[in-house]
Protein backbone atom coordinates (compact mmCIF):
# COMPACT_ATOMS: atom_id res chain seq x y z
CA UNK A 1 0.00 0.00 0.00
CA UNK A 2 1.57 3.61 -1.02
CA UNK A 3 2.16 5.43 2.06
CA UNK A 4 0.78 8.96 1.89
CA UNK A 5 2.84 11.96 1.45
CA UNK A 6 3.04 14.37 3.94
CA UNK A 7 1.56 17.55 3.59
CA UNK A 8 2.45 21.34 4.35
CA UNK A 9 -1.10 23.71 5.86
CA UNK A 10 -1.05 26.64 5.54
CA UNK A 11 -3.27 27.96 7.97
CA UNK A 12 -4.60 31.90 7.58
CA UNK A 13 -6.15 32.86 11.29
CA UNK A 14 -6.47 36.44 10.49
CA UNK A 15 -5.98 38.79 7.28
CA UNK A 16 -8.13 37.50 5.00
CA UNK A 17 -11.72 39.44 3.97
CA UNK A 18 -10.13 42.01 6.19
CA UNK A 19 -7.51 44.53 6.43
CA UNK A 20 -5.59 43.80 9.58
CA UNK A 21 -5.48 41.21 11.85
CA UNK A 22 -3.07 39.10 10.17
CA UNK A 23 -1.78 35.77 11.47
CA UNK A 24 -0.58 32.74 9.27
CA UNK A 25 0.18 29.52 10.00
CA UNK A 26 2.47 27.01 8.85
CA UNK A 27 2.00 23.68 9.76
CA UNK A 28 4.37 20.36 8.76
CA UNK A 29 4.10 17.14 10.29
CA UNK A 30 5.14 18.39 14.14
CA UNK A 31 6.64 21.60 13.03
CA UNK A 32 4.75 24.96 13.03
CA UNK A 33 5.54 28.33 12.53
CA UNK A 34 3.68 31.64 12.24
CA UNK A 35 4.17 34.61 9.92
CA UNK A 36 2.90 37.93 12.16
CA UNK A 37 0.87 38.63 14.59
CA UNK A 38 -1.41 41.52 14.34
CA UNK A 39 -4.55 43.32 15.64
CA UNK A 40 -7.18 45.28 13.83
CA UNK A 41 -9.33 48.20 15.30
CA UNK A 42 -13.14 47.62 15.68
CA UNK A 43 -16.07 48.64 13.40
CA UNK A 44 -19.07 50.85 13.99
CA UNK A 45 -20.78 47.43 15.87
CA UNK A 46 -18.34 46.61 18.10
CA UNK A 47 -19.52 49.32 20.88
CA UNK A 48 -16.98 50.20 23.79
CA UNK A 49 -13.94 47.82 21.90
CA UNK A 50 -10.69 48.73 21.97
CA UNK A 51 -9.04 46.60 19.79
CA UNK A 52 -9.70 42.79 17.76
CA UNK A 53 -7.22 40.31 17.89
CA UNK A 54 -7.08 36.84 16.54
CA UNK A 55 -8.94 33.39 18.05
CA UNK A 56 -5.77 31.41 18.69
CA UNK A 57 -7.85 28.08 19.74
CA UNK A 58 -5.93 25.92 17.05
CA UNK A 59 -2.26 27.27 18.30
CA UNK A 60 -3.23 26.49 22.08
CA UNK A 61 -4.09 23.09 21.14
CA UNK A 62 -0.88 22.74 18.95
CA UNK A 63 1.37 24.75 20.94
CA UNK A 64 4.18 22.16 21.79
CA UNK A 65 4.47 22.36 17.86
CA UNK A 66 5.49 25.57 17.56
CA UNK A 67 8.92 27.05 16.69
CA UNK A 68 8.65 30.44 16.77
CA UNK A 69 6.50 33.47 15.63
CA UNK A 70 8.35 35.23 12.26
CA UNK A 71 7.39 38.85 11.70
CA UNK A 72 7.30 40.87 8.26
CA UNK A 73 7.54 44.65 9.79
CA UNK A 74 6.26 46.76 12.65
CA UNK A 75 2.78 47.99 12.06
CA UNK A 76 -0.03 47.72 14.30
CA UNK A 77 -1.86 45.09 12.17
CA UNK A 78 1.25 42.55 11.81
CA UNK A 79 3.06 43.08 15.73
CA UNK A 80 -0.43 44.63 17.63
CA UNK A 81 -1.70 41.35 19.21
CA UNK A 82 1.19 39.65 20.31
CA UNK A 83 0.90 41.02 24.26
CA UNK A 84 -1.93 39.45 24.14
CA UNK A 85 -0.86 35.77 22.17
CA UNK A 86 3.11 36.07 24.14
CA UNK A 87 0.66 35.64 27.57
CA UNK A 88 -0.54 32.13 26.49
CA UNK A 89 2.00 31.35 24.20
CA UNK A 90 5.83 31.16 25.40
CA UNK A 91 7.31 31.34 22.35
CA UNK A 92 10.74 32.56 20.30
CA UNK A 93 9.84 35.83 17.84
CA UNK A 94 12.17 36.79 15.12
CA UNK A 95 12.27 40.00 13.55
CA UNK A 96 14.59 43.15 11.96
CA UNK A 97 15.89 45.21 14.46
CA UNK A 98 13.28 48.39 14.35
CA UNK A 99 10.57 45.78 13.95
CA UNK A 100 11.62 44.24 17.79
CA UNK A 101 12.19 48.22 19.12
CA UNK A 102 8.61 48.25 18.80
CA UNK A 103 7.83 45.20 19.93
CA UNK A 104 9.63 45.47 22.89
CA UNK A 105 7.54 48.58 23.90
CA UNK A 106 4.35 47.08 23.21
CA UNK A 107 5.72 44.61 25.47
CA UNK A 108 6.93 46.54 28.29
CA UNK A 109 3.70 48.17 28.25
CA UNK A 110 2.37 44.65 29.23
CA UNK A 111 4.98 44.25 31.62
CA UNK A 112 5.71 41.26 29.51
CA UNK A 113 9.96 40.95 30.06
CA UNK A 114 10.68 37.25 29.41
CA UNK A 115 9.54 36.78 25.71
CA UNK A 116 13.01 36.18 23.65
CA UNK A 117 13.30 38.16 21.17
CA UNK A 118 15.87 37.50 18.09
CA UNK A 119 16.75 39.91 15.76
CA UNK A 120 17.67 39.26 12.20
CA UNK A 121 18.43 40.91 9.08
CA UNK A 122 17.60 41.69 5.50
CA UNK A 123 19.72 38.10 3.92
CA UNK A 124 19.71 36.24 7.14
CA UNK A 125 18.46 32.34 7.20
CA UNK A 126 17.10 31.46 10.37
CA UNK A 127 16.38 27.38 10.84
CA UNK A 128 13.11 26.93 13.09
CA UNK A 129 12.35 22.97 12.84
CA UNK A 130 11.65 21.61 9.21
CA UNK A 131 11.50 25.36 8.10
CA UNK A 132 14.16 27.45 6.69
CA UNK A 133 13.00 31.14 6.03
CA UNK A 134 15.36 33.65 4.66
CA UNK A 135 14.26 37.73 5.34
CA UNK A 136 14.40 39.49 2.04
CA UNK A 137 14.76 43.49 2.23
CA UNK A 138 11.35 45.07 0.80
CA UNK A 139 10.22 48.79 0.50
CA UNK A 140 7.23 49.63 2.69
CA UNK A 141 6.31 53.36 4.71
CA UNK A 142 7.98 51.42 7.66
CA UNK A 143 11.84 50.84 7.46
CA UNK A 144 13.27 47.19 8.34
CA UNK A 145 10.34 45.75 6.33
CA UNK A 146 11.39 42.40 4.84
CA UNK A 147 9.16 39.52 2.56
CA UNK A 148 9.83 35.88 3.57
CA UNK A 149 11.23 32.91 1.34
CA UNK A 150 10.00 30.00 3.28
CA UNK A 151 12.11 26.57 2.52
CA UNK A 152 9.99 24.01 3.48
CA UNK A 153 9.91 19.93 2.67
CA UNK A 154 7.60 20.49 -0.25
CA UNK A 155 9.27 23.12 -2.02
CA UNK A 156 9.66 27.05 -1.50
CA UNK A 157 6.63 29.44 0.20
CA UNK A 158 6.93 32.66 -0.82
CA UNK A 159 5.69 35.93 1.71
CA UNK A 160 5.65 39.50 0.42
CA UNK A 161 4.82 40.52 3.90
CA UNK A 162 3.33 44.68 2.70
CA UNK A 163 5.03 45.75 0.22
CA UNK A 164 5.79 48.33 -2.85
CA UNK A 165 8.43 48.62 -5.14
CA UNK A 166 9.56 52.29 -4.76
CA UNK A 167 12.86 53.14 -7.14
CA UNK A 168 13.57 56.39 -5.20
CA UNK A 169 13.09 55.58 -1.27
CA UNK A 170 13.46 57.50 2.03
CA UNK A 171 17.02 56.19 3.25
CA UNK A 172 17.69 53.88 0.48
CA UNK A 173 15.25 51.30 1.27
CA UNK A 174 15.02 49.66 -2.01
CA UNK A 175 13.20 46.63 -2.41
CA UNK A 176 15.54 43.55 -3.05
CA UNK A 177 13.94 42.77 -6.73
CA UNK A 178 17.42 40.81 -7.43
CA UNK A 179 16.99 38.34 -4.63
CA UNK A 180 13.14 37.74 -5.86
CA UNK A 181 13.98 36.88 -9.21
CA UNK A 182 17.01 34.34 -7.80
CA UNK A 183 14.36 32.68 -5.73
CA UNK A 184 12.00 32.41 -8.72
CA UNK A 185 14.58 31.04 -10.73
CA UNK A 186 15.11 28.11 -7.80
CA UNK A 187 11.46 27.93 -8.04
CA UNK A 188 8.53 28.71 -6.24
CA UNK A 189 5.68 26.25 -4.27
CA UNK A 190 3.05 28.70 -3.53
CA UNK A 191 3.42 32.93 -3.25
CA UNK A 192 0.99 34.87 -0.30
CA UNK A 193 1.52 38.36 -1.74
CA UNK A 194 -0.07 41.76 -0.46
CA UNK A 195 -3.70 42.50 -2.11
CA UNK A 196 -4.49 46.23 -0.39
CA UNK A 197 -3.98 48.16 -3.70
CA UNK A 198 -4.59 45.21 -6.32
CA UNK A 199 -7.34 47.61 -7.33
CA UNK A 200 -5.46 50.21 -8.32
CA UNK A 201 -3.71 50.48 -11.86
CA UNK A 202 -0.44 51.35 -12.69
CA UNK A 203 2.60 52.41 -9.87
CA UNK A 204 2.32 53.30 -6.41
CA UNK A 205 3.81 56.99 -6.40
CA UNK A 206 7.77 57.54 -4.24
CA UNK A 207 7.21 58.09 -0.77
CA UNK A 208 9.65 61.22 -1.97
CA UNK A 209 6.66 62.82 -3.53
CA UNK A 210 5.25 63.83 -0.06
CA UNK A 211 8.37 65.18 1.06
CA UNK A 212 8.36 67.97 -1.67
CA UNK A 213 4.89 68.53 -1.02
CA UNK A 214 5.75 68.87 2.25
CA UNK A 215 8.37 71.51 1.63
CA UNK A 216 6.17 73.26 -0.76
CA UNK A 217 3.29 73.92 2.09
CA UNK A 218 5.42 74.52 4.63
CA UNK A 219 6.98 77.39 2.09
CA UNK A 220 3.74 79.21 2.31
CA UNK A 221 2.24 78.43 5.27
CA UNK A 222 1.80 81.80 7.76
CA UNK A 223 1.11 80.29 10.78
CA UNK A 224 1.70 77.24 12.46
CA UNK A 225 1.65 73.50 10.34
CA UNK A 226 -0.12 70.33 12.09
CA UNK A 227 0.73 67.07 10.49
CA UNK A 228 -1.42 64.40 11.33
CA UNK A 229 -0.33 60.40 10.17
CA UNK A 230 0.00 57.44 11.09
CA UNK A 231 2.45 56.71 13.77
CA UNK A 232 4.42 53.99 12.43
CA UNK A 233 4.81 56.13 9.14
CA UNK A 234 8.85 56.75 10.11
CA UNK A 235 9.78 57.54 6.51
CA UNK A 236 6.50 60.21 6.49
CA UNK A 237 8.04 61.29 10.23
CA UNK A 238 11.32 61.55 8.15
CA UNK A 239 10.48 63.98 5.68
CA UNK A 240 7.72 66.36 8.05
CA UNK A 241 11.14 66.68 10.24
CA UNK A 242 13.66 67.04 7.20
CA UNK A 243 10.63 69.98 5.81
CA UNK A 244 11.11 71.57 9.45
CA UNK A 245 14.78 71.56 9.69
CA UNK A 246 14.64 73.26 6.12
CA UNK A 247 12.74 75.62 6.65
CA UNK A 248 14.70 76.03 10.15
CA UNK A 249 11.47 75.33 12.18
CA UNK A 250 10.90 73.50 15.46
CA UNK A 251 8.86 70.24 16.13
CA UNK A 252 6.77 69.21 18.65
CA UNK A 253 5.19 65.42 18.99
CA UNK A 254 1.94 65.17 20.72
CA UNK A 255 0.16 61.51 20.65
CA UNK A 256 1.93 58.72 23.20
CA UNK A 257 2.10 56.14 20.10
CA UNK A 258 3.72 58.90 18.11
CA UNK A 259 5.94 59.71 20.95
CA UNK A 260 7.13 55.82 21.51
CA UNK A 261 7.74 55.96 18.02
CA UNK A 262 9.75 58.21 16.98
CA UNK A 263 11.90 58.19 20.47
CA UNK A 264 12.47 54.30 19.26
CA UNK A 265 13.65 55.29 16.09
CA UNK A 266 15.91 57.62 16.33
CA UNK A 267 17.80 55.76 19.27
CA UNK A 268 17.99 52.73 16.93
CA UNK A 269 19.29 55.21 14.00
CA UNK A 270 15.98 54.92 11.36
CA UNK A 271 15.45 58.79 11.92
CA UNK A 272 17.51 61.08 11.40
CA UNK A 273 16.94 64.80 14.15
CA UNK A 274 19.29 67.30 14.12
CA UNK A 275 20.39 68.97 18.12
CA UNK A 276 17.47 71.75 19.02
CA UNK A 277 15.00 70.43 16.14
CA UNK A 278 12.71 68.64 18.76
CA UNK A 279 11.36 70.69 21.16
CA UNK A 280 9.22 69.99 24.51
CA UNK A 281 5.35 70.94 23.99
CA UNK A 282 5.60 73.45 27.03
CA UNK A 283 8.44 75.03 25.89
CA UNK A 284 5.95 75.76 22.51
CA UNK A 285 5.44 79.50 23.35
CA UNK A 286 8.44 80.43 23.63
CA UNK A 287 9.12 80.66 19.59
CA UNK A 288 6.74 82.19 17.08
CA UNK A 289 3.50 80.52 15.56
CA UNK A 290 5.08 80.05 12.35
CA UNK A 291 8.37 78.49 13.59
CA UNK A 292 6.13 75.62 14.90
CA UNK A 293 5.44 71.77 13.66
CA UNK A 294 3.02 69.48 15.28
CA UNK A 295 3.34 65.97 14.44
CA UNK A 296 0.34 64.51 16.22
CA UNK A 297 -1.69 60.90 15.89
CA UNK A 298 -5.09 61.09 14.99
CA UNK A 299 -5.45 61.07 11.02
CA UNK A 300 -7.97 58.23 11.28
CA UNK A 301 -9.90 60.54 13.30
CA UNK A 302 -9.99 58.26 16.33
CA UNK A 303 -11.77 59.72 19.20
CA UNK A 304 -9.41 59.84 21.92
CA UNK A 305 -6.19 60.75 19.30
CA UNK A 306 -4.37 63.90 20.50
CA UNK A 307 -6.10 65.36 16.83
CA UNK A 308 -9.66 64.57 17.46
CA UNK A 309 -9.34 66.74 21.01
CA UNK A 310 -7.40 69.90 18.84
CA UNK A 311 -10.27 69.81 16.74
CA UNK A 312 -12.80 69.62 19.96
CA UNK A 313 -10.83 72.08 21.88
CA UNK A 314 -9.98 69.27 24.29
CA UNK A 315 -6.10 69.60 24.48
CA UNK A 316 -4.78 70.32 26.90
CA UNK A 317 -1.93 71.91 25.84
CA UNK A 318 -2.68 72.99 22.15
CA UNK A 319 -5.17 75.22 21.36
CA UNK A 320 -5.63 75.45 17.57
CA UNK A 321 -6.35 78.92 15.74
CA UNK A 322 -7.49 80.09 12.73
CA UNK A 323 -4.17 80.75 11.03
CA UNK A 324 -2.99 77.09 11.71
CA UNK A 325 -2.52 74.58 8.59
CA UNK A 326 -3.45 71.25 9.28
CA UNK A 327 -2.10 68.77 6.88
CA UNK A 328 -3.76 64.87 7.52
CA UNK A 329 -1.19 62.52 5.64
CA UNK A 330 -2.97 59.78 5.17
CA UNK A 331 -6.18 57.71 3.90
CA UNK A 332 -9.17 56.63 5.86
CA UNK A 333 -9.01 53.19 6.46
CA UNK A 334 -12.53 51.46 4.42
CA UNK A 335 -15.36 52.84 7.58
CA UNK A 336 -12.80 55.65 8.97
CA UNK A 337 -14.40 57.84 6.23
CA UNK A 338 -16.96 59.32 8.78
CA UNK A 339 -15.29 59.64 11.64
CA UNK A 340 -12.30 61.71 9.34
CA UNK A 341 -14.93 63.52 8.11
CA UNK A 342 -16.43 65.20 10.98
CA UNK A 343 -12.47 66.13 12.31
CA UNK A 344 -12.10 67.44 8.91
CA UNK A 345 -15.21 69.56 9.20
CA UNK A 346 -14.54 70.60 13.04
CA UNK A 347 -11.39 71.92 12.16
CA UNK A 348 -12.68 74.09 9.28
CA UNK A 349 -15.38 75.56 11.55
CA UNK A 350 -12.13 76.52 13.63
CA UNK A 351 -10.88 78.46 10.86
CA UNK A 352 -8.17 76.18 10.11
CA UNK A 353 -6.94 75.77 6.38
CA UNK A 354 -6.99 71.35 6.05
CA UNK A 355 -4.99 70.06 3.57
CA UNK A 356 -5.47 66.32 3.05
CA UNK A 357 -5.16 63.75 -0.35
CA UNK A 358 -7.66 64.91 -2.52
CA UNK A 359 -6.75 68.53 -2.27
CA UNK A 360 -2.19 67.78 -2.26
CA UNK A 361 -0.13 65.01 -2.66
CA UNK A 362 0.28 64.12 1.05
CA UNK A 363 -0.05 60.95 1.21
CA UNK A 364 1.36 58.21 -0.81
CA UNK A 365 0.58 54.40 0.18
CA UNK A 366 2.55 51.70 1.12
CA UNK A 367 1.05 48.68 -0.50
CA UNK A 368 1.79 47.71 -4.14
CA UNK A 369 -0.77 48.86 -7.41
CA UNK A 370 -1.33 46.23 -9.90
CA UNK A 371 1.91 46.80 -12.44
CA UNK A 372 3.78 46.20 -8.68
CA UNK A 373 2.21 43.20 -8.60
CA UNK A 374 2.42 41.65 -11.69
CA UNK A 375 6.31 42.78 -11.52
CA UNK A 376 6.40 40.05 -8.51
CA UNK A 377 4.60 37.62 -10.15
CA UNK A 378 6.54 37.79 -13.11
CA UNK A 379 9.84 37.23 -11.27
CA UNK A 380 8.35 34.43 -8.54
CA UNK A 381 6.58 32.42 -11.47
CA UNK A 382 4.57 30.60 -8.48
CA UNK A 383 3.09 26.89 -8.91
CA UNK A 384 0.19 28.03 -6.72
CA UNK A 385 -1.18 30.99 -5.56
CA UNK A 386 -3.02 32.48 -1.82
CA UNK A 387 -4.17 36.29 -2.15
CA UNK A 388 -3.71 37.67 0.90
CA UNK A 389 -4.04 40.73 3.01
CA UNK A 390 -7.55 42.32 1.56
CA UNK A 391 -10.83 42.51 1.84
CA UNK A 392 -12.54 39.82 -0.40
CA UNK A 393 -12.81 41.89 -3.13
CA UNK A 394 -9.21 42.38 -3.32
CA UNK A 395 -8.41 39.33 -2.99
CA UNK A 396 -10.91 38.16 -5.93
CA UNK A 397 -9.31 40.63 -8.10
CA UNK A 398 -5.58 39.83 -7.55
CA UNK A 399 -6.75 35.69 -8.58
CA UNK A 400 -8.10 37.88 -12.01
CA UNK A 401 -4.84 39.55 -11.70
CA UNK A 402 -2.54 36.33 -11.68
CA UNK A 403 -5.31 34.54 -14.22
CA UNK A 404 -3.87 37.54 -17.03
CA UNK A 405 -0.59 37.02 -16.08
CA UNK A 406 -1.22 32.73 -17.01
CA UNK A 407 -1.90 31.10 -14.50
CA UNK A 408 -4.77 28.57 -13.47
CA UNK A 409 -8.21 29.17 -11.85
CA UNK A 410 -7.31 25.98 -9.89
CA UNK A 411 -4.09 26.74 -8.60
CA UNK A 412 -5.53 29.54 -7.00
CA UNK A 413 -6.79 29.76 -3.67
CA UNK A 414 -9.06 32.65 -2.75
CA UNK A 415 -9.26 31.35 1.32
CA UNK A 416 -11.08 33.06 4.20
CA UNK A 417 -9.39 32.85 7.85
CA UNK A 418 -9.63 29.41 9.17
CA UNK A 419 -9.26 27.88 5.60
CA UNK A 420 -6.96 25.13 5.82
CA UNK A 421 -4.72 24.55 2.72
CA UNK A 422 -2.69 21.48 1.98
CA UNK A 423 0.00 21.34 -0.41
CA UNK A 424 2.94 18.92 -1.89
CA UNK A 425 5.06 18.92 -4.27
CA UNK A 426 2.56 18.71 -7.18
CA UNK A 427 -0.91 19.75 -5.65
CA UNK A 428 -2.67 22.22 -3.60
CA UNK A 429 -5.79 21.36 -1.77
CA UNK A 430 -8.78 23.94 0.37
CA UNK A 431 -10.82 21.24 1.84
CA UNK A 432 -11.47 21.80 5.88
CA UNK A 433 -11.65 24.53 8.34
CA UNK A 434 -9.87 25.18 11.84
CA UNK A 435 -11.60 27.26 14.56
CA UNK A 436 -11.15 31.09 14.08
CA UNK A 437 -12.29 34.82 14.59
CA UNK A 438 -12.25 37.47 16.33
CA UNK A 439 -11.58 37.97 20.09
CA UNK A 440 -12.58 41.70 21.33
CA UNK A 441 -10.82 43.27 24.05
CA UNK A 442 -12.38 46.04 26.01
CA UNK A 443 -10.49 47.21 28.77
CA UNK A 444 -8.26 44.63 30.09
CA UNK A 445 -11.01 41.79 29.77
CA UNK A 446 -9.86 39.87 27.01
CA UNK A 447 -12.04 37.44 24.82
CA UNK A 448 -15.35 38.48 27.82
CA UNK A 449 -17.24 40.36 25.30
CA UNK A 450 -19.11 38.44 22.76
CA UNK A 451 -21.76 38.56 20.41
CA UNK A 452 -24.21 38.45 22.78
CA UNK A 453 -22.64 41.29 24.50
CA UNK A 454 -22.49 43.34 21.81
CA UNK A 455 -25.90 42.60 21.01
CA UNK A 456 -26.92 44.18 23.90
CA UNK A 457 -24.69 46.93 23.77
CA UNK A 458 -26.30 47.15 20.54
CA UNK A 459 -30.01 47.65 21.70
CA UNK A 460 -29.50 49.55 25.00
CA UNK A 461 -27.75 52.15 22.38
CA UNK A 462 -30.30 52.22 19.91
CA UNK A 463 -33.77 51.50 22.40
CA UNK A 464 -32.67 52.49 25.73
CA UNK A 465 -33.37 50.62 28.92
CA UNK A 466 -36.30 50.08 31.30
CA UNK A 467 -36.02 48.65 34.91
CA UNK A 468 -39.45 47.89 36.60
CA UNK A 469 -39.14 47.40 39.80
CA UNK A 470 -41.66 45.79 42.32
CA UNK A 471 -41.99 44.79 46.01
CA UNK A 472 -43.52 41.33 47.02
CA UNK A 473 -44.93 39.52 49.97
CA UNK A 474 -42.71 36.39 50.96
CA UNK A 475 -45.42 34.83 52.77
CA UNK A 476 -48.40 35.80 50.50
CA UNK A 477 -46.99 36.58 46.81
CA UNK A 478 -48.77 39.31 46.75
CA UNK A 479 -47.30 42.86 45.11
CA UNK A 480 -47.14 45.52 48.47
CA UNK A 481 -45.26 48.25 46.63
CA UNK A 482 -44.13 49.50 43.13
CA UNK A 483 -44.53 48.72 40.27
CA UNK A 484 -41.58 51.67 40.02
CA UNK A 485 -40.51 51.99 36.44
CA UNK A 486 -37.01 53.90 36.03
CA UNK A 487 -36.04 55.01 32.34
CA UNK A 488 -32.65 55.59 30.56
CA UNK A 489 -32.24 56.63 27.40
CA UNK A 490 -35.75 55.18 26.63
CA UNK A 491 -37.55 58.39 26.69
CA UNK A 492 -37.18 62.01 28.64
CA UNK A 493 -39.39 61.14 31.40
CA UNK A 494 -40.75 64.80 32.75
CA UNK A 495 -41.83 64.92 29.38
CA UNK A 496 -43.83 61.44 29.36
CA UNK A 497 -45.65 61.07 32.24
CA UNK A 498 -49.01 60.05 31.01
CA UNK A 499 -46.79 57.16 29.15
CA UNK A 500 -44.97 56.17 32.44
CA UNK A 501 -48.02 55.79 34.03
CA UNK A 502 -49.85 53.81 31.92
CA UNK A 503 -47.11 51.30 31.47
CA UNK A 504 -47.21 51.23 35.28
CA UNK A 505 -50.95 50.55 35.27
CA UNK A 506 -50.12 47.82 32.49
CA UNK A 507 -47.36 46.39 34.82
CA UNK A 508 -49.94 46.32 37.85
CA UNK A 509 -52.74 44.34 36.14
CA UNK A 510 -50.22 41.99 34.48
CA UNK A 511 -48.96 40.96 38.08
CA UNK A 512 -52.63 40.96 39.43
CA UNK A 513 -53.57 38.70 36.86
CA UNK A 514 -50.25 36.18 38.00
CA UNK A 515 -52.40 36.66 41.47
CA UNK A 516 -55.62 35.23 40.40
CA UNK A 517 -53.71 32.25 38.82
CA UNK A 518 -51.64 31.40 42.40
CA UNK A 519 -48.48 32.46 39.94
CA UNK A 520 -45.28 33.27 42.03
CA UNK A 521 -42.45 32.19 40.05
CA UNK A 522 -40.06 34.23 40.07
CA UNK A 523 -38.95 33.53 36.20
CA UNK A 524 -42.54 33.28 34.94
CA UNK A 525 -43.54 36.37 36.82
CA UNK A 526 -40.42 38.55 34.88
CA UNK A 527 -41.97 36.81 31.37
CA UNK A 528 -44.85 38.29 32.24
CA UNK A 529 -44.31 41.78 33.11
CA UNK A 530 -41.39 41.98 30.10
CA UNK A 531 -44.04 40.40 27.87
CA UNK A 532 -46.67 42.75 29.18
CA UNK A 533 -44.48 45.58 29.07
CA UNK A 534 -43.25 45.24 25.80
CA UNK A 535 -46.06 44.75 23.85
CA UNK A 536 -47.51 48.17 25.39
CA UNK A 537 -44.61 50.62 24.60
CA UNK A 538 -43.88 48.81 20.76
CA UNK A 539 -47.97 49.30 20.23
CA UNK A 540 -47.70 52.79 21.74
CA UNK A 541 -44.67 53.97 20.24
CA UNK A 542 -43.25 51.48 17.70
CA UNK A 543 -39.58 50.94 20.05
CA UNK A 544 -38.64 47.75 22.01
CA UNK A 545 -36.41 48.66 24.84
CA UNK A 546 -34.53 46.71 26.46
CA UNK A 547 -37.09 45.86 29.83
CA UNK A 548 -35.47 44.55 32.59
CA UNK A 549 -37.80 43.47 35.52
CA UNK A 550 -36.55 43.22 38.96
CA UNK A 551 -38.67 41.57 42.10
CA UNK A 552 -38.11 42.20 45.77
CA UNK A 553 -39.02 39.99 48.32
CA UNK A 554 -39.83 41.10 52.41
Amino acid sequence: MAKKPNKLKIIPLGGLGEVGKNITVFEYKDDIILIDCGLSFPDDEMLGIDVVIPDINYLLKNQDKIKGIVLTHGHEDHIGALPYVLKKLNVPVYGTKLTLGLVENRLKEHRLNKVKLNEVQASDVIKLGCFSIEFIKTSHSIPDSVALAINTPVGIVFHTGDFKIDYTPINDNHIDLHKFAEIGGKGVLVLLADSTNVERPGYTMSERIVGETFKDIFLKAPERIIIATFASNVHRLQQAIDAAEFYDKKVIVSGRSMINTINVAKDMGYLRVKEGTLIDINDMDKYPSNRIVILTTGSQGEPMSALTRMAFSEHRKIELASGDWVIISATPIPGNEKTVSRVINKLMEIGTKVIYESLADVHVSGHACQEELKLIHTLLKPKFFIPVHGEHRHLKRHAELAQELGMKREDIFIASNGAVIEFTENSGTMNQYVQSGNVLVDGLGIGDVGNIVLRDRKHLSEDGLIIVVVTMSKQEGKVIAGPDIISRGFVYVRESEDLMEEARTVVRDALIQCEEKHITDWATLKSTIRDALRGYIYGKIKRNPMILPIIMEV
